[in-house]
């Protein structure tokens, strides 16, 4: 497990990191700042823009490089909130994934004891999937891009996605999804081509479908990564990264402002278990 305190590194937006090792301190105290959980599945899809974010905010981010085999925590003890990062993997492939279960074991801890939780994309679809909704590969082909969302009523007085205008627009890149929400699940953002773009369940629980975490260098990297299947999925990889860059400001803006809301749960968590 790596630990991190300044800039958020795992995507070529993030700046240098400061890595520190002892990531079990007790949460809370005046000279450990409140520690998130993050699971990562692969190398190009790490915290970025939100765990950028979340270190300003004052909270460290303890990163389990899972593809590489570093085993997650057996429970969230000693962590005030879980970060579940996006990937290419299915949600259910434990075969490809065999860290898959135990996300799914902390997703399902984190609703049932009201620790606040945030899934980007495939972490989006792990939280579903663990909680009793489904996921599918989306038969018209992938949503790619910048791409403009719309609220839903129940987004207004939400503490975390409540201050996201009207189209605004997301970094998107995903071949599957959320077809089925978990029992209970409130929708908060949807769009023209996928309707469940961001979802809270219970009291303290996010999902998005997007990536909030991710600029046009990022995107870069995955058009240059999965080049040949948009090919065939008729789009042009080459022109994805320019149109999320010419996003890129409102991008940063509107998700940098979510990172930090999810962010001021988290603390006000850590804050309750003093």
């Amino acid at each position: 497990m790596t630990t991190e305190t300044t800039e958020a590194t795992g995507t070529a937006e993030a700046a240098e990191a400061v890595e520190i090792a002892g990531s079990r301190a007790p949460i809370g105290t005046a000279s450990v700042p409140a520690a998130v959980l993050v699971v990562q599945h692969e190398e190009e899809a790490g915290a970025g823009l939100v765990g950028e974010r979340l270190v300003r905010a004052g909270l460290r981010l303890d990163v389990v490089r899972a593809w590489e085999g570093e085993a997650l925590p057996a429970d969230l003890g000693g962590h005030a909130g879980l970060l579940v990062l996006g990937g290419a993997v299915n949600c259910a492939d434990d075969e490809a994934a065999p860290w898959l279960p135990g996300v799914r074991g902390l997703v399902r801890e984190a609703v049932t004891e009201e620790i606040p939780l945030f899934g980007i994309c495939l972490g989006g679809q792990i939280v579903a999937h663990a909680l009793g909704g489904s996921v599918t590969t989306r038969p018209q082909g992938p949503e790619l891009g910048a791409v403009p969302l719309r609220r839903l009523p129940a987004a207004t007085e939400d503490p975390v996605l409540g201050g996201v205008p009207d189209g605004a627009l997301a970094a998107q890149w995903h071949w599957d999804d959320v077809d089925r929400l978990p029992p209970g699940a409130v929708p908060l953002l949807t769009g023209d081509d996928c309707p469940y773009q961001a979802f809270r369940v219970g009291s303290a629980g996010w999902a998005v479908q997007f990536h909030p975490e991710a600029g046009g260098n990022t995107v870069a990297e995955w058009a240059a990564e999965d080049g040949e299947r948009i090919r065939e999925s008729g789009t042009d990889p080459e022109a994805l990264p320019a149109a999320v860059r010419d996003a890129e400001p409102e991008l940063r803006t509107v998700w940098g402002a979510v990172a930090e809301a999810w962010g001021a749960v988290v603390r006000a968590h850590a804050d309750a278990r003093r």
